[in-house]
């Protein structure tokens, strides 16, 4: 994580997007570490939203145009991963985007949207609520006095 600390803003950026991909990276620490460093919070927290999103953007992509060997055997996705992601969002539809940014089930569900070719304007609005909301409140109680108050 310190790596993505010392680039400032752009670390943040690119932990977000890589977070939001297969690989296990915390973005919040790194958002937690700026914030304390004293950095724009709400510069910080956008900056988070759009790479997190982005990366999830890319698993929607993956998933829209890949194929079930891409997911499983590249992507590292087991069958039961995919299977119980698939279940909740036909249970749940839609909405369960706006858990994507919880880990271990919020990459796969976003991939599942990919496959199931969910209309890509409700993809972003869902994806982006969830993740926009999450940010705030690591960015509210990272912040010794709240996020509003600087």
């Amino acid at each position: 994580m310190e790596f993505f600390t010392e680039l400032g803003f752009l670390g943040l950026f690119l932990s977000a997007f890589l977070a939001a991909t297969i690989l296990p990276l915390s973005s919040e620490i790194v958002l937690s570490f700026l914030l304390l460093s004293g950095l724009d919070p709400v510069l910080l927290v956008v900056l988070a939203t759009v790479g997190n999103v982005l990366g999830s953007l890319v698993n929607y992509a993956i998933g829209f145009w890949g194929s079930i060997f891409v997911i499983n055997k590249i992507l590292r996705v087991s069958e039961a991963q995919f299977e119980k992601s698939e279940q909740r969002f036909r249970k749940f539809g839609a909405w369960s985007l706006l858990f994507a940014w919880v880990p271990i089930i919020g990459d796969p569900l976003t991939l599942i949207a990919g496959v199931l070719k969910v209309n890509i304007v409700w993809f972003l609005v869902l994806v982006i609520l969830g993740k926009l909301g999450r940010y705030i409140v690591v960015a509210y109680v990272a912040l010794p006095n709240g996020f509003l108050s600087l």
